[in-house]
């Protein structure tokens, strides 16, 4: 993982005349070049990019957390009449690759745009609505931890007189922070990365997010690499960092009911 980074890193902060004419492994002859990096963020656009990742990031993982938990909590809690085709089709959901479907989502925004009026594509509504539809792994994240759970607690609630909404937004739902950080980590990775959503529903450039942004480059920037470095590392720094400093909670949420006591 780190060896790739490293060229990019020197790379960064070389001249155009320096990137070329020395190898990809030579140090940088002056560290402290940081023209690249004021490069990438006045004229690629990066701290818009940062911006609108950002928003469409926060609402989103807001809505999911919300959706994946309720539904985590009614599929392992209640009993009712076709759970079991219910499970078979979020497992079924899972297994289609999710590009195959963009055609049809594409035409169904367009349809929705034509006949109601709602303008979806070209907006950041467009990325929040797919971004914010049920995820599958959170889901099934959620149902583990939901097994360590004792459903005593509901039952306990409910004989109290605790409506169901009380006792998942009361009792259960700050229960699951460790599995809601694991989700939220993930959630925020798969967002952060995703290029096509951005690129197909949001081609406007006062809308570019992080990874468009990044794309930009190959116009003005296609020939001058060391900016193109520079852009590179300021996209990996933050979800780097993140990941260091958060990677036990999300093998603390992915290993939750992996082993049966």
């Amino acid at each position: 993982v780190i060896i790739p980074i490293i060229p990019i890193f020197f790379g960064s902060f070389k001249t155009n005349s320096e990137f070329y004419n020395t190898s990809i492994w030579s140090f940088p002859k002056n560290i402290f070049n940081f023209e690249n990096y004021r490069l990438a963020f006045t004229q690629g656009n990066m701290l818009l990019g940062f911006f609108n990742t950002l928003l469409i990031m926060l609402v989103s993982i807001t809505i999911s957390v919300a959706i994946g938990s309720m539904t985590a909590y009614v599929l392992d809690r209640f009993r009712f009449r076709g759970k079991a085709l219910v499970n078979n089709l979020f497992l079924f959901a899972a297994l289609i690759p999710t590009i195959t479907l963009n055609i049809a989502i594409f035409s169904l925004m367009t349809w929705i745009t034509k006949t109601f009026g709602l303008q979806i594509i070209n907006t950041r509504l467009s990325a929040i609505l797919l971004y914010s539809g049920t995820d599958i792994i959170a889901v099934y994240i959620f149902m583990q931890f939901l097994k360590h759970i004792p459903v005593a607690l509901d039952e306990s609630a409910i004989i109290e007189g605790a409506s169901y909404f009380k006792v998942f937004f009361k009792i259960i739902f700050p229960l699951l922070k460790p599995a809601i950080t694991t989700v939220i980590i993930l959630k925020f990775v798969g967002i952060y990365n995703d290029f096509y959503i951005p690129m197909l529903y949001m081609p406007s450039e006062n809308l570019v997010v992080i990874s468009t942004a990044l794309d930009n480059f190959r116009g003005p920037f296609g020939s001058q690499w060391e900016v193109i470095c520079a852009g590179q590392m300021i996209t990996i720094f933050p979800i780097l960092v993140l990941f260091i400093t958060m990677q036990k909670y999300i093998y603390k949420g992915l290993l939750i009911g992996a082993v049966k006591e």
